[in-house]
């Protein structure tokens, strides 16, 4: 690691970390699956594990993480879906079977599912 011997020196680094990022994730579809209780009660292992096994069967780079509660427990398992340049849309009572249609759908063709829609956020 470079040694760091001013605030320019500092900045630098911190352009050149943010653009690897940016290279990494940048490009790529985000998900979301809401991991906490309610949404684990709810069967979100269970959609975490459909998207993920959608993902592999069509060869597909996506970033995915886990949130904790949102505050949509009567609503969960919650999926969020951001494509790049895109607004965010959070889907809500999210079954394994919905999964593999969001990943089609959303992920692959960029059509929202609107019957399973329960916010849309700008990023």
């Amino acid at each position: 690691m470079a040694t760091l011997k001013s605030l320019d020196d500092l900045r630098k680094l911190r352009e050149q970390v943010q653009g690897e990022i940016t290279e990494r994730f940048g490009g790529e579809v985000k998900i979301i699956v809401g991991m906490g209780t309610c949404g684990i009660a709810a069967g979100a292992r269970d959609v975490m594990t459909a998207i993920l096994q959608e993902l592999r069967t069509r060869n597909i780079q996506a970033a995915i993480t886990q949130t904790g509660c949102v505050g949509m427990c009567e609503r969960e398992p919650l999926i969020d879906i951001v494509r790049p340049g895109e607004e965010r849309i959070t889907y809500g009572r999210v079954t394994p079977v919905d999964a593999k249609r969001l990943v089609a759908e959303h992920v692959v063709h960029g059509r929202v599912v609107e019957d399973l829609v329960v916010a849309r956020f700008e990023e």
